[in-house]
């Protein structure tokens, strides 16, 4: 197939006093056992797959957990994603968008050919009402384009787990161009809440935020047909997804600038997506697993699944807990946005309740400079001052390190970093599933808790996060600007962590390898653990 080529320009921040540095850090899964002191014997488990850890590797799951387009005629600011399939089998991406609180308003499916790439810019979409121009992949279907598949690619339809065999996929009509209506409905649902397509699809009530940019984020799963089932149907779980980890996927954002300023655009920056991988791995639709769908303790998408089978996504959930690097002020103008992420609450039906996903609370925010000097105390917004506001964010947004929403730099370091506990409190509509010798038990509703619970908190687990960091920053008279995942301190099956327990990776430090005879797990100084407990 043809395909639509994404350019965008990327830059190194140069960086005056501290610098910034890139790393992506992961945490092996495995337990060891020891022999000599210090030595392992070797993994007691080899299970690679079976992780929460969320690293850039193929999977199930894309998602772009922030986008924000300029919907008037100066076409200011962009977001660009593109998919890649890195299998010689063809795939079927089910792309959704999401508003800012948690509210879906379009999707549409790509059908990828064995290795194939697809582009897809946000602005065609919301000003040019087309998923992909006719110079790319375009309006048709890949089963019909004149130049077939590559040399290395399997047949049009020869994955095995495509529905019917490859004779039930329903691909023949793929979009290219939208229904200019429906696309207006999108545009003011992503600007200003307010969603009215026409017939049974309007919901009369607030569906997102009030924004002049357009807003939202973006999830892409592999599908095993061209459903326009969403995410929020439980069907589509048992229907259409699929469990095979062979997509990857980045962005770019073209034009971003520091949130609440007005500060000019900036040239672009772009991060890979967030890849969640489905855990175990293969399969066909439709035909879950006999006894525990996962050993995973819940899921991404645990708000929609089905209510008899909670984990039947298998896709690895999120942490909570984070440290983010910011830089603000200085001769260089420097600026950090946190795009974040938030698992909010309900299964994204039209409701009143839609309104509490766009001020979700965070359980404890601590800013360090760069003289390691902590502060929890976040500004009023409002006069007189009564106490301690507890910041809150939607689902999705972007928030500049220097606004309200975060501790004040009371010194005169430019740089530092926060941590960020991010668990909104918790919900009884979330849920685990406990899995003791194959037998799975779900953990959910009103007086549910677990040993992944925080305390003070509500139901059986944290919620789920994710947090890009997006630096600006000048050096003579160039723009510049990077996005990069923050670090996670914990994964997604991590415990959850009450406020004002020591700033650490989830389980403390430090920590007493088992069978290691130098140390006893618990005992002092040893009073941090690296097991996941059982929900």
């Amino acid at each position: 197939m043809k395909k639509l080529l994404v350019l965008a320009m990327m830059a190194t921040l140069l960086m005056a006093g501290s610098a910034f540095a890139v790393n992506r850090h992961t945490i092996p899964n495995a337990t060891f056992s020891f022999g000599a002191p210090g030595v392992a014997s070797g993994p007691t488990t080899t299970n690679n797959d079976d992780s929460c850890d969320i690293g850039v590797a193929p999977a199930a799951t894309l998602l772009l957990p922030y986008f924000e387009v300029d919907v008037t005629a100066a076409r200011t600011q962009n977001t660009l994603f593109t998919i890649t399939n890195v299998s010689r089998l063809p795939q079927i991406a089910h792309v959704t968008l999401w508003t800012d609180w948690s509210f879906p308003v379009l999707d549409f499916n790509i059908y990828l050919t064995g290795y194939d790439v697809q582009g897809i810019s946000m602005s065609d979409i919301l000003n040019g009402a087309f998923i992909a121009s006719n110079v790319g992949t375009g309006p048709t279907v890949a089963q019909t384009q004149p130049t077939g598949v590559g040399s290395l690619s399997a047949g049009f339809t020869a994955n095995p787990n495509f529905a019917g065999g490859g004779a039930s996929i329903a691909c023949t009509g793929l979009p290219g161009p939208l229904n200019p209506t429906l696309v207006a409905a999108v545009r003011a649902a992503l600007t200003t809440g307010v969603y009215n397509p026409g017939g049974t699809a309007a919901c009369p009530n607030a569906v997102g935020g009030t924004h002049a940019n357009a807003i939202g984020y973006v999830t892409i799963d592999v599908a095993s047909n061209c459903s326009l089932a969403l995410p929020t149907d439980p069907t589509y779980y048992a229907t259409s997804i699929l469990f095979d980890n062979v997509l990857i996927g980045d962005y770019q954002q073209l034009g971003p600038a520091p949130t609440g300023t007005t500060a000019a655009s900036f040239d672009a920056g772009g991060n890979a997506m967030v890849h969640i991988r489905a855990v175990p791995e293969g399969g066909p639709a439709g035909t879950p697993l006999s006894g525990a769908q996962t050993n995973l303790p819940y899921t991404f998408y645990d708000r929609y699944t089905p209510a008899a089978n909670r984990t039947l996504d298998r896709r690895q959930p999120l942490p909570a807990l984070w440290a983010a690097r910011y830089i603000q002020g200085g001769t260089g103008a420097f600026a950090t946005n946190f795009k974040i992420w938030r698992e909010g609450f309900g299964a994204g039906a039209c409701g009143a309740s839609l309104a509490l996903n766009g001020s979700l609370t965070i359980t404890e925010i601590v800013r360090f400079d760069e003289h390691e000097n902590p502060n929890t105390s976040v500004p009023c917004t409002v006069s007189p001052c009564l106490g301690s506001s507890v910041p809150t964010t939607p689902e999705t947004s972007a928030q500049n390190t220097s606004g309200g929403t975060f501790p004040l730099s009371t010194g005169a370091d430019v740089g530092g970093w926060m941590y960020l506990n991010l668990n909104n409190g918790g919900s009884t509509g979330y849920s685990v599933t406990r899995n003791v010798g194959g037998v799975p038990t779900i953990i959910t509703g009103a007086g549910s808790t677990s040993n992944l619970a925080a305390a003070g908190s509500v139901g059986p687990r944290p919620s789920q996060n994710w947090v890009i960091v997006e630096m600006f920053g000048n050096s003579g008279a160039n723009r510049l600007t990077v996005d990069f995942d923050a670090a996670w301190l914990g994964n997604g099956c991590s415990a959850g962590v009450a406020p004002g327990v020591p700033v650490a990776p989830a389980g403390g430090v430090l920590v007493c390898p088992p069978l290691d005879p130098g140390c006893t797990p618990g005992v002092a100084p040893y009073g941090g653990t690296n097991t996941t407990p059982l929900p």
